[in-house]
């Protein structure tokens, strides 16, 4: 697994994830990015789960952002709605956190989206160490990449399977 945190505070928008791949008990890899930005549409997002399938969903996110005009609300149901009823993308096992300026969602393989409460977000298996990290922060002067940098900080001294080499995407 690993670890991504979505934060909005100021108008900004900043999306991190730690680089840390595992197999089962194994670090294969610490430096990968998990962390996307849509240049065109100002939309960053991240994934916790697999990389191909990761992959896989961010070519079908800037797609339907692109086939909806920007529209991100009707993109992630409609997402998600792929991902629930076909057959190659249901297999697909990973969470998405996505935001643009407006607005911010969790994407699951089930069929949710959810627009959680707070300008927050924590996916991952550290991602409940992040958000919790991250509440903490939101009332402090840092702003949003700084909050972003130390939830995921916090979360890779307590879950094994996130590291802290960071990766930083805002709009």
């Amino acid at each position: 697994m690993t670890t991504i945190v979505l934060v909005r505070k100021n108008n900004e928008v900043v999306v991190a994830g730690d680089g840390q791949v595992s197999m089962g008990n194994t670090v294969v890899k610490s430096t990968a990015a998990k962390v996307r930005k849509i240049e065109k549409r100002d939309v960053v997002a991240g994934f916790a789960g697999s990389t191909a399938d990761a992959l896989t969903l961010f070519e079908r996110l800037e797609a339907k952002i692109e086939k909806h005009a920007g529209n991100l609300s009707r993109a992630a149901v409609e997402l998600a709605k792929d991902w629930r009823t076909d057959k190659y993308l249901r297999r697909l096992e990973a969470l998405m956190a996505i935001g643009d300026k407006e607005n911010s969602y969790i994407i699951s393989g089930t069929g949710d989206v959810l627009e959680p409460e707070g300008d927050i977000i924590g996916i991952g298996s550290g991602g409940n160490y992040a958000l919790a990290a991250g509440k903490v922060l939101m009332s402090t002067e840092m702003n949003a990449e700084e909050i972003a940098k130390k939830a995921i900080e916090v979360a890779s001294e307590i879950c094994v399977f996130t590291n802290n080499n960071i990766k930083i995407e805002k709009i």
